[in-house]
């Protein structure tokens, strides 16, 4: 696997991530470790995921990890602020207070004394960007976090907060992470170009169309896959629509010519787009992402042609 920088940063992280969304709910310890060891074997490092992740599981298996089968110096860790407990709920704020809480519960469920790259989860309509930016560079300043990101972020606010940070002279922003796949391309009108100017990478969240376009839902629905989980197939429903599955037939098609997996095509696409820093994709089990891992290719120009005009 190569390594690619982070933005302008001095970050480097393999070209393909690790999510967490089912560790500590469908994806035990036992398969987790074989993810992670797979991972590191094949040259990455980035481990993303989410105190929204399973309501802190997908922390607090990460957590145990990190107590001794994995060395916390081999992993860069990705996790998302903002996420705070209120009782048996999750709340979400971008404020000062849901910043330091929610980074304190983080570091204790993980079991480490510093997050690699942290991401503010979403804005918050309440608190100003003012604050949040100066939460974030105060973290970096103490040294519990190394580079700060944004997602779910309009390209115009994540620029205006890079500005703001800069102009005080305060820790940047490294990263921004977005939706980005064959099936998801409206980030590439403004989200991508902005942080190509902004001195920002793009971490591409669900690469395989949240599953989609590894061409398992062609004809039916696996009783074991996403879709037909109670929980997560509301994720996954949006992708299933008539022309999402005609986008799915051509990767199927070009993966047919060219020897390899629909999930490879996706995937080789992906990278070779500009600004992405790394791609994070999820697997129910090791077999999967090693099976991912060893599909990555170089896609002739032709092939590339056929999938914009397929997806324009």
């Amino acid at each position: 696997m190569r390594e690619r920088t982070v933005g302008h940063s001095g970050l480097t992280i393999g070209e393909i991530g690790l999510g967490t969304l089912t560790w500590g709910r469908d994806t035990d310890e036992a398969q987790a470790i074989g993810q992670l060891r797979t991972l590191i074997d094949e040259g990455g490092n980035l481990l993303d995921t989410s105190p929204a992740f399973g309501a802190g599981a997908s922390e607090a298996l990460i957590g145990s990890l990190l107590s001794g089968t994995f060395t916390r110096e081999d992993i860069v860790l990705c996790t998302k602020a903002g996420f705070t407990a209120a009782g048996s709920r999750s709340r979400f704020g971008a404020g000062r207070g849901s910043i330091f809480d929610s980074v304190t519960a983080s570091l204790e469920r993980m079991n480490t004394s510093y997050i690699d790259i942290l991401m503010v989860a979403a804005p918050d309509p309440l608190a100003p960007d003012e604050e949040t930016a100066e939460a974030l560079a105060s973290l970096v300043n103490a040294g519990t976090i190394r580079y700060i990101g944004l997602m779910g972020y309009p390209a115009w606010r994540a620029a205006a907060v890079q500005q703001l940070l800069k102009e005080r002279h305060l820790p940047v922003l490294t990263a921004i992470q977005t939706e980005y796949s064959l099936l998801a391309r409206d980030c590439e009108e403004e989200i991508i170009p902005m942080a190509s100017h902004m001195g920002m990478g793009v971490l591409a969240a669900s690469p395989l169309g949240r599953g989609v376009l590894t061409g398992k839902y062609r004809r039916t629905i696996p009783p074991t896959s996403r879709a037909a989980s109670e929980h997560l197939a509301a994720f996954v429903d949006p992708y299933l629509l008539p022309h999402h599955r005609r986008i799915v037939e051509a990767v199927s098609t070009a993966a047919d010519g060219l020897g390899t997996s629909p999930a490879g095509i996706a995937l080789s696409w992906l990278l070779a787009q500009p600004g992405i820093s790394s791609a994070i994709t999820g697997a129910r089990t090791v077999h999967q992402l090693r099976h991912v891992l060893d599909e990555i290719i170089e896609l002739p120009d032709a092939i590339d042609a056929v999938l914009a005009e397929v997806t324009a």
